[in-house]
């Protein structure tokens, strides 16, 4: 294979939402490249996408499949990522990695959540983007109404390059307003005939190459000047203006296609061969340290792993792309992320699991390589005395969680392993040993994301699985002072046990001043701090101690013991078990034996006094309330907000945004464990939501009165 330089080479993300038909148009951009002889069917199972057993059990891309070809002396990279809302992960991967974007979309559905939420995604990498309309053969078709939806939800920028002549089953032709030609295709698609326009579509054609051309001359004050004077354009002025306007994103080209007849594909794909933007006229990449790290073959070698997969017989495949410098195998890099060192001894440009060996690759290219000994995704490789490092994928916050145990007790450490190791694979699977709640919390986008591990694991592993509902992080606070003391004493033959410590709670308000004066009933408790220790919790919130001791009544020694006793009912709330939080503690009186104290004895007395105290101080449970914002279709509004409703939401707000609505409401998290599938189900998957956390607030009380009898029980039981 020759080797591309960085002004030869094209990186392209293809996007869209489910069932766009992304897999399906690879295929076809393959075939008319001449990778592959034949185009595989996603109901044959044999795209070069879809290659692994869970995509073809469930007919759906799981994962991005990298792919390349080399098309009009150039190298196209292309990256095919998975549509479902699920797998976002993949997409934001890929645009990072890539260039521009090409954008599918159903012309039978038009503009859907996922389709804006990848837009969103390529405004804010400044990614230059290309529309295409596929599936313009379907029943239900409408070019024209998809059209104004992408500029109403789009803006004027969206600028047609083509436009069909029929749509719906009869679509097999279409006039290419940039090439002002017209195209056909047979019944079988593949290559098209090429004639002039119809006197019929010519007044239409006109009026559009009009609007490309201005748009294509808008970005360049040269082609602007060459415009005003001649009023027209040559075909590589505008492919120019139009690489500047992508760069810009001030255009956004509408391609047509039917991907599964291969209709306008080869079109499509001299487009990105001959227009969009080469690797070296993007702008460049910043490092940790802010710097911008040019595409330049002669610069320093650095290489960043975006991707890991594990393949039948091969074991992990690490995707990276060149960041700098040129990759030639065998040669030794420092991993500046792990500290360790590893070679390159084989590396590959990719079509899904075919793999072509090749011995040098240049800035700005895209390669797997295997067997490498310490290497995850994120990882940058340098060659010697190189410092430069890459962390700049930011992945959205989890959105469905599930407690995750093997069924045989015994495999959990097996299981740790597979769960690290596909954390790998797709890094918006997280895994949370979780001391607090004693659970293995897996947490990812959505249900069918996680339904996808779990049919892996089972499958692919051979560990059955089960998943359980994840228990709430509740917390326990106070919210009034109270007052105990407890006596510890245990004799059991030679030297005995014995501490009695006396102490005062009450809530801790940051900046509050400590009262020198405590009233309980007919007595007054005065409060003479010596010392105060402040612990702040990594739950959240603090434990304040003060040390109001006088006379000497427990020795000094002993305060640190009567903390950590403190900190054991802190970890363990009196009430559910759960963390507590921002209590202040006045340790004013005690007393102690000259022969059976002890740090355990006064440990004792400081745990069961808080316990006693924490009862009496009128304790509430926090939960922990989720900011959750849902984008969603206008018809189905009603249905939503009453669901959210029946989940104890508060509605905060409500507005349009480009065609949909956005909800933004306060949630409490138990309330969300189901959410993903709910708004799937009443909104037929057209919704898409994201959910961060906002604050602890108190629950209600009947939820307060089934939590502590539920916590009894469990005690009782045990």
């Amino acid at each position: 294979m020759k080797v591309y330089q960085s002004n030869e080479i094209k990186n392209i993300a293809l996007l869209g939402s489910k069932g766009s038909g992304k897999t399906t148009l690879a295929e076809a951009m393959l075939y008319e490249c001449g990778v592959i002889k034949r185009r595989g069917t996603i109901d044959a199972k044999n795209t070069v996408s879809d290659y692994f057993p869970v995509e073809k059990e469930y007919g759906y891309s799981v994962f991005s499949t990298v792919f390349y070809a080399e098309f009009l002396g150039k190298k196209l990279n292309v990256i095919d990522c998975p549509g479902a809302d699920d797998f976002v992960g993949n997409a934001i991967t890929a645009l990072n990695m890539t260039d521009t974007g090409v954008i599918l979309i159903d012309s039978e559905y038009g503009v859907e959540v996922g389709t804006q939420n990848i837009f969103r995604t390529t405004a804010s990498l400044k990614k230059p983007v290309i529309f295409a309309l596929n599936q313009l053969d379907g029943e239900k078709a409408d070019y024209d109404n998809v059209i104004e939806q992408m500029r109403e939800i789009f803006g004027p920028k969206v600028t047609p390059i083509q436009y069909p002549l029929a749509c719906g089953p009869g679509f097999n032709a279409m006039i290419d307003v940039l090439l002002m030609k017209k195209y056909s295709w047979g019944p079988d698609g593949g290559v098209p005939t090429i004639e002039e326009i119809p006197e019929s579509e010519k007044e239409r054609a006109q009026e559009l190459h009009q609007q490309l051309v201005e748009a294509a001359a808008e970005n360049d004050e040269t082609l602007m000047e060459k415009f005003f004077d001649q009023g027209h354009l040559t075909e590589d002025e505008m492919r120019e203006g139009i690489r500047k306007g992508l760069i810009d994103r001030s255009i956004f080209p509408v391609f047509c296609v039917s991907a599964l007849k291969d209709m306008g594909v080869r079109r499509m794909m001299e487009f990105l061969g001959n227009v969009v933007p080469f690797v070296n006229d993007m702008p460049a990449p910043v490092d940790t340290q802010g710097n911008e790290i040019k595409p330049d073959s002669n610069g320093p070698l650095s290489i960043f792993m975006f991707k890991t997969t594990v393949e039948p017989h091969i074991g992990e495949v690490q995707y990276f792309k060149v960041m700098s410098g040129t990759l030639t195998a065998g040669v030794d890099l420092d991993n500046v992320t792990r500290g360790t060192k590893e070679r390159i001894a084989q590396m590959y440009c990719v079509c899904g699991q075919i793999k072509t060996q090749v011995d040098k690759l240049c800035a700005g290219d895209i390669g797997a390589t295997v067997k490498l000994k310490d290497v995850r995704t994120g990882n940058t490789l340098n060659e010697k005395g190189c410092e430069i490092a890459f962390d700049f994928i930011k992945y959205p916050a989890p959105k469905y969680q599930r407690a995750i145990r093997p069924v045989t007790e015994s495999d959990a450490e097996k299981l740790s392993a597979i769960l690290n190791r596909m954390h790998e694979e797709d890094p918006t699977w997280e895994i949370e040993q979780s001391k607090e709640l004693k659970q293995t919390i897996l947490s990812g986008q959505g249900e069918f994301h996680l339904r996808t591990l779990k049919w892996r694991v089972e499958n692919n592993d051979k560990l059955p699985i089960v998943f359980e509902e994840p228990k709430i992080p509740y917390r326990e606070t106070i919210t009034k002072a109270s007052r105990a003391d407890y006596r510890h004493k245990k004799q059991s033959g030679g030297a005995g046990q014995f501490g009695e410590v006396h102490l005062i709670i009450e809530p801790y308000v940051e900046g509050a001043p400590v009262p020198d004066t405590y009233k309980f009933g007919n007595q007054e408790f005065k409060m003479s701090v010596r010392d105060t220790q402040e612990i702040p919790l990594s739950w959240g919130g603090k434990l304040v101690v003060h040390n109001c001791i006088v006379g000497g009544a427990i020795d000094a020694r002993f305060i640190p013991a009567i903390v950590k006793g403190l900190m054991d009912r802190m970890e363990q709330g009196p009430l559910t078990g759960s963390y507590a939080r921002d209590v202040r503690v006045c340790i004013y009186d005690g007393k102690m034996h000259p022969v059976d104290s002890n740090e355990i004895s006064f440990r004792l007395a400081g745990r069961n006094a808080f316990s006693e105290a924490f009862r009496n101080a009128n304790p509430k449970v926090l939960e922990p309330i989720y900011d959750v914002e849902v984008m969603v279709p206008s018809d189905v509004m009603g249905d939503v907000m009453s669901d959210l409703q029946g989940r104890r939401a508060i509605i905060m707000g409500m507005s349009s945004e480009n065609g949909f609505e956005k909800l933004l409401a306060k949630v409490p998290l138990k309330e969300m464990s189901s959410y993903s599938t709910a708004l799937s189900s009443i909104t037929g998957g057209r919704s898409s939501f994201s959910m961060k956390f906002a604050s602890y607030e108190l629950v209600p009380g009947d939820v307060q009165e089934k939590l502590l009898k539920e916590y009894a029980e469990q005690n009782t039981e045990e």
